[in-house]
């Protein structure tokens, strides 16, 4: 077909419209094709596209697609990324398909909007690696191309240009260009080397060998690297599902179990890293006290030389962190350069033995030495678990890599390889040390070289082997071996002072590690805004975003404990609280793994989430090994901290496993509920109120709230009218605030607005459509339509037929009246109003909205009226003291007319209220009624304070009473005798609400005990908390709109809060187990 003429048309000629016109050179090539009609410049502020032109296909030839370069498309405007994710020169042509301009891509070779895959479109806002892009909107391709485009970005509808946001995202670029970052190397397996290894392989490893052996030592070695391992792989497959900003533990453990656990977590781990500090710091200063006590140059005494040692070294290392995390990462590398001197310089000496050295126990590699060290001897009250407690602090360094994520290049590759390697090596080089120390020195020596074997001794140790009798050691007293010389490394070693060195540079740099950890974790957790009070401390400086604040408060911390210099009791609580975030860690993939959610997609594979699990149990049962009661300590922290967070229910939402764990269980439980048949036992109502916008009815709602609380089911219907075509992201902004003002005000319910015409169409909708399997509405709630009288009949015929609506599909209903009425919106301040100036509010038939300008204007002052009627809607929000509950419960409508009183008296606002029940009855019959009654309800198992039997219920009413009624009803009645059949026919049809002369006649009698039911409300239940009534029925295509309000009108006014209630006829309480 590349024969067709190029002039051809094609079916579809769409025009670009710039919204910002470029700047600058046009690209060389031919000018493209005009548009088949011109754009009028008025047209353009319509929307980003438009068609312009249509034209017939010729016949039997497809339509020619034009691919010359964009002639809009210049220099100025070349910074935007298109489809393939690169950024073009200048200068050089391409039509960009970004959605942040006006300069769509031609997919596939033909004019579209349509946007290929783009990894730009799936950033977040905040993304560090790139900018954020906004694909088409399914409006902009799905609605009519002559409709008016929402703009759904930003509000009304502006966005910025495209010069603007490339200009925008280049500066941030720009702002970022120094920014230091670190491969896995340096940023993660040299810092967990450093702090895996610590002083612990210098100072305790060969004690540890000589109290376990070197069997029971390798057992320790891999129980603690088992442990650790399955940590790192749990903690490879978080870093690896998404992007990973800094924070460390706190960052993964937040992002995948909530921030519950991830703020109780973040804090203690920032404390432990903080406090950690101080114990490297005194650890190194002690080693030098040591050696100046040596030489006989200490300045004071010990304890304040540490002091003194422990501060100067505290503030050098607060040095390096502040100059930067490149400074950090170089001194990282010269501690490690010595760390790995002294540890070769040890095992050369091992391969040097010495005539010197054996008097001390050293003699180099020997079986004999190895077979005797290869058991235990626990001496000292020492246990393996004891043992074991004292070498696993060695092994709590593996997050020193993922503690600084935020300045990793690749974090999703650095943590896992560095992570893992890291444990590998340090694993492997304790168990060399194991066996090499275990090999080379026995147990106990004198350190004189007199202690050779004679032939009158009779000695069978190792030590008797190679000519050296230390049997004297049995008794005590000996300094030197594996068990009795902390320092034996040093003397095995080619040059002792390295191996000093070496405890020096295993205790800075892991001081340093934890100086520079505590403050980036501490700051992640303070820009989440978990703990209100610490945001002053997420404010970051320089280019690398340092926390210079946190800084300063961790060596404040620091610095304090120091001072202190007596950590044995902390020490233990440290490393608890390490143990407890590797817990969660392994707790958060047997989380997300059981949760099944479709985002744990980590591309690290080599996990289990059972493994994971026994993982987490380990941490837990080390913790109790380790210490029980700093674990205790430890429990009730995070528990403490769990709470405060929770009771704070930060904004913020993560997609954590819990939220897809609790959607899990909820889609199961309600999948199984559905298979249960329901059972008047386990029946609870589950209400549909239709309360329009929540705040604009709250005592309805209040009232609701407190039957249904934890009990059933509350959904707040909002019936909307569409006055123009509804924006997806104005309805969800809008829905989340409704949502958001009934969690504010302790309201279990759920927002649910639908479009409709009018409220019975909407009401419908929800009635037939609201709810899952066996969660979903039964009863029908509903505010009296307070100014029936005054409004539109057609409203209240739509009003009264959506009662007629539930009742046929089996719902119940209630109504509530407050005499005051029930819709407060137009008295709202703005601090409580939600803006509804678009739509118009149709629940329970009456307009709520208020236009935009009252949200801005001052409050004006409040008529008599409306603060009565402000002052009512708060009625039920409040204690109601004591009182009595009246229920008139008339007509058996299954019970639900007693049970919702019931409900009420259990809650505490309700719970000093009295339920009094009103029947009716013959005045012969009265005390056989009232007994059987008590009977009936002494069965439900319901407390009542009395019983009263209405023996006149059927006396006719007053005639006051009987015109007033009258009075009412005759500006809706039809008057058929006074006109033509046609024409009475006519008007009934126009206005089925009116009343006809032979309505009146046929329901005379139930007219009249409305008016009577009324006049002993009044005289019986005046001053009642609440009155519950059966609510009459009007039978549908009989009795008319206006006479059932009437009737509804007579029945409840000038009374206390009323509720009318209607079961469906179906058993709400039973009286068998």
């Amino acid at each position: 077909m590349s024969g067709e003429k190029a002039s051809s048309e094609s079916r579809f000629q769409v025009n670009v419209v710039s919204e910002a016109p470029a700047t600058g050179s046009v690209p060389a090539g031919p000018p493209a094709p005009p548009p088949a009609s011109a754009v009028k410049p008025a047209d353009e502020s319509r929307g980003r596209f438009r068609v312009v032109g249509f034209s017939e296909w010729e016949l039997g030839a497809p339509p020619d697609v034009f691919l010359e370069p964009d002639p809009l498309k210049s220099d100025s405007v070349s910074l935007h990324s298109t489809g393939t994710g690169h950024t073009h020169l200048s200068g050089v042509s391409h039509i960009s398909d970004s959605h942040s301009n006006t300069y769509y891509m031609r997919t596939f070779g033909h004019n579209t909007i349509d946007a290929v895959p783009n990894i730009d479109f799936y950033r977040q806002t905040a993304a560090p690696l790139g900018e954020k892009l906004t694909r088409p909107s399914l409006s902009e391709l799905h609605d009519e191309l002559d409709k008016e485009l929402f703009e759904e970005g930003l509000a009304n509808g502006d966005e910025p240009s495209a010069v603007e946001e490339a200009a925008t995202a280049l500066a941030a670029k720009e702002a970022k260009g120094g920014t230091i970052k670190f491969g896995w190397v340096k940023g993660v397996l040299i810092r967990c080397m450093l702090n895996i290894w610590g002083v612990m392989l210098f100072i305790r490893m060969s004690w540890i060998v000589g109290q376990a052996g070197i069997g029971l030592t390798i057992v320790i070695i891999l129980m603690a690297t088992i442990v650790t391992t399955i940590t790192g792989l749990s903690t490879s497959a978080i870093a690896t599902n998404g992007f990973v900003r800094g924070g460390g533990a706190y960052y993964l453990i937040s992002r995948s179990l909530g921030p519950e656990f991830g703020g109780s977590i973040g804090l203690i781990f920032a404390f432990a890293n903080a406090v950690a500090v101080a114990m490297y710091v005194v650890g190194f200063a002690e080693t030098v006290v040591e050696m100046l006590n040596d030489v006989d140059a200490l300045m004071f005494d010990e304890l304040n030389d540490i002091r003194i040692v422990g501060t100067l070294t505290v503030i050098l290392l607060l040095g390096i962190s502040v100059a930067g995390m490149e400074w950090e990462a170089k001194a990282q590398i010269v501690l490690l350069g010595i760390l790995l001197a002294a540890i070769g310089n040890y095992f050369i000496g091992t391969f040097m033995p010495s005539t010197n050295k054996e008097p001390k126990g050293v003699f180099g590699y020997n079986t004999a030495i190895f077979l005797e060290n290869l058991g235990p001897d626990f001496r000292e009250d020492e246990t393996f678990f004891s043992v074991f407690a004292i070498f696993f602090p060695a092994a709590t360094g593996i997050l020193a890599g993922a503690n600084i994520s935020g300045d990793l290049t690749d974090p999703q590759t650095a943590i896992p390889k560095g992570t893992l390697l890291a444990i590998l090596i340090t694993g492997l080089t304790y168990v060399a040390v194991t066996i090499s120390t275990g090999s080379c020195i026995v147990r106990d020596a004198t350190g004189d070289q007199n202690d050779t074997i004679s032939d009158t001794v009779n000695c069978t140790d190792a030590a008797c082997t190679l000519g050296y009798d230390f049997s004297i050691c049995k008794e005590g007293g000996c300094q030197y071996g594996l068990m009795n010389d902390f320092q034996v490394m040093s003397l095995v070693s080619v040059f002792g002072p390295l191996i000093s060195a070496g405890i020096f540079s295993a205790t800075l740099s892991s001081a340093l590690a934890s100086l520079v950890s505590a403050p980036k974790v501490f700051q992640a957790l303070c820009k989440d805004n978990i703990y209100p009070g610490l945001s002053i401390f997420a404010k970051g400086y320089g280019k690398n975003n340092e926390p210079l604040r946190g800084y300063v408060l961790t060596f404040a911390i620091g610095l304090a404990f120091i001072l202190i210099a007596e950590l044995n009791v902390i020490a233990p609580i440290i490393s608890n609280f390490f143990l407890a975030s590797y817990a969660l860690i392994n707790f958060s993939v047997f989380h997300a793994s059981l949760a099944n959610s479709p985002g744990w997609r980590p591309s690290f594979k080599y996990y289990n989430m059972w493994v994971s699990l026994a993982g987490a149990v380990l941490c837990c049962v080390v913790m109790f090994v380790i210490n029980w009661w700093a674990a205790l300590v430890t429990l009730l922290i995070v528990l403490a901290l769990y709470i405060y967070v929770g009771y704070r229910k930060p904004d913020v939402n993560w997609g954590s496993s819990t939220q897809a764990l609790i959607y899990n269980q909820a889609l199961t439980h309600c999948l199984d509920l559905t298979m249960v048949p329901d059972h008047v036992k386990n029946f609870r109502p589950q209400c549909l109120v239709m309360a329009g916008y929540p705040n604009a009815r709250p005592a309805l709602l209040n009232l609701v709230n407190s039957f249904t609380k934890n009990i059933g089911l509350m959904v707040c219907g909002h019936v909307k009218a569409v006055r123009r075509r509804p924006n997806f992201r104005e309805l969800s902004a809008e829905h989340d605030r409704c949502q958001r003002w009934l969690q504010k005000k302790k309201i279990r319910a759920f927002y649910t607005p639908v479009f409709s015409d009018n409220l019975r169409y909407g009401t419908q909708l929800l009635l037939q459509a609201m709810g899952l399997g066996r969660v979903r509405p039964n009863t029908l709630v509903m505010g009296f339509k307070h100014s029936w009288s005054e409004a539109d009949m057609k409203d209240t015929e739509l009003y009264v037929n959506t009662i007629h609506d539930a009742f046929d599909l089996q719902f119940g209903v209630v109504l509530l009246r407050l005499q005051d009425g029930l819709d407060i919106s137009h008295i709202h301040g703005p601090d409580e109003l939600l803006p509804v100036d678009k739509h118009k509010d149709l629940s329970c038939g009456r307009a709520s909205g208020l236009n935009a300008s009252s949200l801005t204007d001052s409050k004006p002052a409040l008529s008599l009226t409306d603060q009565r009627l402000l002052e009512s809607s708060q009625i039920f929000k409040k204690k109601q003291g004591k009182g009595t509950i009246d229920v008139w419960w008339l007509f058996d409508d299954g019970g639900l007319t007693l049970l919702i009183p019931y409900l009420l008296t259990n809650r505490g606002k309700w719970g000093d209220c009295k339920i009094r029940v009103f029947i009716g009855g013959k005045i012969n019959r009265i005390d056989h009624d009232r007994r059987a009654m008590a009977m009936l309800l002494s069965r439900f198992r319901i407390d009542f304070s009395d019983i009263i039997v209405l023996g006149d219920i059927n006396t006719k009413p007053k005639k006051h009473n009987k015109l007033s009624f009258k009075e009412l009803i005759e500006p809706y009645r039809l008057r058929e005798d006074d006109m033509q059949q046609e024409e009475a026919e006519r008007l009934k049809a126009q206005e089925p609400w009116r009343i006809t002369d032979n309505e009146l006649e046929l329901y005379k009698a139930k007219t009249n005990r409305q008016i009577r039911l009324n006049e002993l409300l009044r005289e019986h239940s005046n001053c009642a908390k609440l009155i519950v009534i059966s609510m009459p029925l009007a039978r549908k295509g009989t009795v008319s709109s206006a006479l059932y309000m009437c009737w509804l009108e007579t029945l409840t006014k000038d009374l206390p809060p009323l509720l009318l209630v209607r079961g469906n006829h179906q058993s709400v309480l039973t009286f068998y187990s």
